[in-house]
């Protein structure tokens, strides 16, 4: 009777193949995270050419190798080398192991007759083989390793292929089967080796894939379930979001935003332990100290104090204290709290940026500007309200002070480098820097991104007015000017042009990128790091273009973010290329007609003093105002379902209607003359519209 066998991998057969496939299955995925380009902006990006070191390098640079080896992702790269490992040795178990190959029963084959033989032919070939290899007259060959169980083996071989082409029954099972014995048993291979199921192994094997399917996928799909859902958009713990959400407000000064920060959650695993309280006392009596940025040393307020002390002993009373610290630049005579200072800072800046989110969310105008405002302050390690200038290396709020005189304004980046370089040289080296202290500062100076808004408009893509619900591009053209730089060339009508794509261009008025071979011309331009000696991190600038409403002090345009540029913006030899950038926000016009007067602030979230503010007006005209067809274009509206009809709907905001009337000789040339006179009074403007606007230089 036939049945199904199961059989495992005795010789090792197969076996390798199965561990050689489930490893690369993992293996190779893994392999592609490993090697793929690194997202760290300091892989790629340039630098700021400087030599300047500050006060406690070597504990900053720990702290940056510190994350670089979070980053490195250690155990991913271990499980990739034993991964390839273990590929390697089952491709050389596969080579060197010897394959049984299963032969198909040939009665031809075993007779040693031809497929075409006649059955007179088979009974005579066999008749001369059974004489030959019966086992009463063959013997055993001891040279060959020949039994006499091998002989009767074979002469039943003989016997049944014999039958199988003379015996009509025993053809058919042949026939039917492929064996003259009929159906045969069916074996199922396992690629597993027979060890694993043998006697006193099987409890081994049940603790294993009780082990692996109990314990560790559990673990795994619980740890990453638990750790995709505490974490916020901004990959801060939720718990900390929800602290940041209890702590906002709509009257926020800079110190209450810092206040919030000290709520996050993550400061525990720093401030492990004693460390909440060890050398308390000695860090606030250092913070609170008479100093140079206002009535503490630290930079804080009266109310900021207030709040500190308010706090009780913990976690959150020493993170407050340590972030005031850091942004005061407060030398604490101890490494291990000057090591906790600088540690605390990015962890703030990651949840200033949830606090941000949060002020998005809220729409008020002033929180979003004091959250960007502490970012500057966390990456420059200044205080809020503190000099621009200290931004610069070796200026000291002494060497600041001079500068300033009895202004009670700070002297801005800008206005210090327009001055003289004779003047520059001699203020400062009467405060007390050496020349070559001088020239560091200055190279500094000349590297940073400043940029400068040289106009900004908007416009719909191929349309001269504007209409309601049309989707409104603000276009703000701007050069990267560092402060201090000479020789800058003027600005053309050229540079402030901004050419409408090709009629019929989906790509671009989708916002697609058209996949085409790219140079390095039109490759997406990084600025450099910013230049933050003080900040335990690499850090890419960011620059936020958002519009508010003055009058409601409401966000009434997000803010759109812009990492890289479309022009190169140093050459090799870190100088300026003044090119002009383009930067676009697009956003969907007001449902009325009428004049918009907004506010554009352009905000760069690593250096204080580089924002620009100032005002833009939107005029959206009546949609009788839309795109007018040529007299001699015959050419109907087209229809709503087809893509012309599509990109129509996208530039006049779903505006349809029945196509113009034409008008007559005479009304046209009347039409003319109005448009020409209004033309005259408007002036000269290079805009596509009349929205474009002038910035004043800061």
């Amino acid at each position: 009777m036939s049945g199904t066998d199961y059989s495992y991998d005795e010789q090792g057969q197969f076996f390798p193949f199965f561990v050689l496939t489930v490893t690369a299955i993992v293996t190779i995925p893994l392999t592609y995270s490993v090697l793929k380009p690194s997202s760290d902006p300091g892989a790629t990006a340039p630098r700021i050419l400087s030599d300047f070191k500050p006060e406690h390098a070597d504990l900053i640079q720990a702290q940056r190798k510190k994350q670089r080896r979070r980053e490195r992702k250690l155990k991913r790269m271990v499980t990739v080398i034993l991964g390839w490992a273990l590929i390697g040795f089952m491709a050389y178990l596969i080579h060197v192991t010897a394959r049984s190959i299963t032969k198909i029963w040939n009665p031809y084959d075993i007779l040693g007759v031809s497929e075409s033989a006649t059955e007179k032919e088979i009974r005579s070939h066999y008749k001369r083989m059974s004489l030959k290899f019966h086992p009463d007259k063959i013997k055993p060959d001891p040279a060959k390793n020949e039994t006499i169980e091998m002989l009767n083996d074979y002469f039943v071989d003989l016997t049944k292929a014999y039958k199988a082409l003379t015996d009509e029954d025993i053809r058919n099972n042949y026939q039917q089967f492929g064996h003259p014995d009929g159906k045969q048993s069916f074996s199922i291979g396992i690629a597993l080796p027979q060890f694993i199921i043998t006697d006193g192994n099987g409890k081994y094997v049940i603790i294993i894939y009780a082990g692996l399917l109990g314990v560790l996928l559990p673990y795994l799909v619980g740890k990453w379930w638990y750790g995709t859902q505490a974490l916020s958009k901004e990959k801060v713990l939720i718990e900390s979001a929800n602290n940041l959400f209890k702590e906002y407000e709509e009257d926020m000064a800079e110190g209450d935003v810092v206040y919030a920060l000290s709520s996050g959650v993550e400061f525990n695993g720093v401030l492990k332990g004693n460390k909440a309280e060890v050398s308390l006392g000695r860090l606030e009596s250092r913070i609170l100290a008479d100093g140079e940025f206002g009535p503490f040393a630290a930079g804080l307020t009266v109310k900021d104090r207030t709040k500190l002390e308010d706090l009780e002993g913990g976690v959150r009373r020493k993170t407050l204290a340590l972030i005031w610290a850091y942004l005061g630049r407060i030398e604490l005579d101890d490494n291990a709290l000057d090591e906790l200072k600088f540690e605390v800072a990015p962890i703030a800046h990651a949840l200033n940026q949830s606090f941000t989110a949060i002020s998005l969310a809220f729409g008020a105008t002033k929180p979003i500007l004091q959250s960007y405002a502490v970012t500057q302050s966390l990456i420059q390690a200044l205080p809020p309200k503190a000099s621009p200038l200290l931004q610069l290396p070796h200026f000291t709020p002494e060497i600041v002070k001079a500068i300033d005189g009895d202004s009670k304004v700070h002297t801005t980046l800008q206005q210090f480098m327009a001055l003289p370089i004779n003047k520059r040289s001699k203020l400062l080296t009467d405060a007390g820097l050496t020349d070559a202290q001088f020239k560091t500062s200055m190279d500094v100076a000349l590297q940073l991104p400043h940029l400068q808004v040289s106009k900004a408009f908007f416009k719909v893509v191929g349309e001269k007015h504007i209409t309601p619900g049309s989707l409104v591009s603000l276009v703000v053209k701007g050069r990267f000017v560092p402060p201090g730089s000479a020789n800058v060339p003027a600005v053309t009508e050229t540079d402030l042009e901004d050419i409408d794509p090709d009629e019929g261009d989906l790509d671009f008025i989708l916002g697609r990128t058209k996949k085409t071979s790219k140079s390095d011309e039109d490759k997406p331009v990084q600025p450099p790091l910013a230049y933050a000696p003080y900040y335990a991190r690499d850090y890419s600038p960011r620059w936020h273009v958002f519009l508010t409403d003055s009058k409601q002090g409401k966000m009434a345009v997000p803010p759109f973010t812009f990492t890289t540029f479309d022009k190169p913006i140093f050459t090799d030899a870190a100088k300026p290329t003044f090119n002009m950038q383009t930067l676009k926000a697009q956003f969907q016009a007001p449902p009325q007609a009428g004049q918009y007067t907004f506010v554009m602030h352009l905000v760069c979230d690593s250096y204080v003093g580089f924002d620009t503010k100032m005002e833009v007006t939107l005029v959206v005209e009546d949609a009788s105002k839309a795109v007018v067809l040529n007299d001699d274009d015959d050419i109907s509206e087209p229809d709503e379902d087809s893509l012309a009809g599509q990109m129509q709907a996208m530039k006049t905001g779903g505006i349809t209607g029945a196509p113009p009337k034409k008008k007559s000789k005479k009304k046209a040339e009347e039409s003319s003359d109005e448009e020409s006179d209004s033309e005259e009074d408007e002036g000269d403007i290079p805009s596509d519209t009349d929205t474009d606007t002038d910035t004043d230089d800061e």
